[in-house]
């Protein structure tokens, strides 16, 4: 039983040390991280959650990191006869009172020419940029690989030029 608990016990101290974020005004940003991609990958993407606890709409417009040449919003979609496309959005709602997740198959940053590998358990720094709340500074984690059936950006190109 003692053995139980400590585990228990352990567990919630492990936990909020594996998740992380920042609040910058009426913004709560959550675990901003990137799932490791392969070593010779050219394209990564990143994922999040963003609450708007304000009383106007928010707009996630831009992204800045050095980690890539380009990072960009994006959206994933299936349509009706299961064929799966990703493309540039201009910008991200976020509602007031609401809270939008950045994650696979939905919105999320797309890094493309990552000019480097990107290990698990490194941190990143990166701005996001909101029409209201301006530059936010972040960190990226480097999370484990993805589990399978996820979409690994880190074998699309995206338009990545070649140094």
């Amino acid at each position: 039983m003692t053995r139980i608990l400590a585990l228990v016990a352990s567990l919630f101290l492990v936990g909020p040390a594996l998740a992380h974020g920042i609040t910058a005004g009426d913004l709560e940003i959550t675990h901003p991280h990137i799932p490791q991609p392969a070593a010779s990958a050219k394209a990564a993407g990143g994922f999040m959650a963003i609450t708007n606890t304000g009383t106007e709409i928010e707009r996630l417009i831009g992204v800045e990191s050095g980690i890539a040449a380009k990072s960009e919003t994006h959206e994933s979609k299936v349509d009706a006869n299961g064929v799966g496309t990703m493309e540039h959005v201009d910008a991200i709602e976020i509602p007031p009172g609401q809270t939008v997740n950045l994650e696979h198959g939905g919105y999320h940053i797309m890094f493309m020419g990552l000019t480097g590998p990107l290990t698990e358990g490194e941190m990143h720094k990166a701005v996001l940029i909101f029409e209201r709340a301006g530059r936010v500074e972040i960190e990226f984690q480097i999370d484990p690989p993805m589990g399978e059936g996820e979409m690994d950006h880190s074998k699309m190109e995206h338009g990545a030029t070649n140094p």
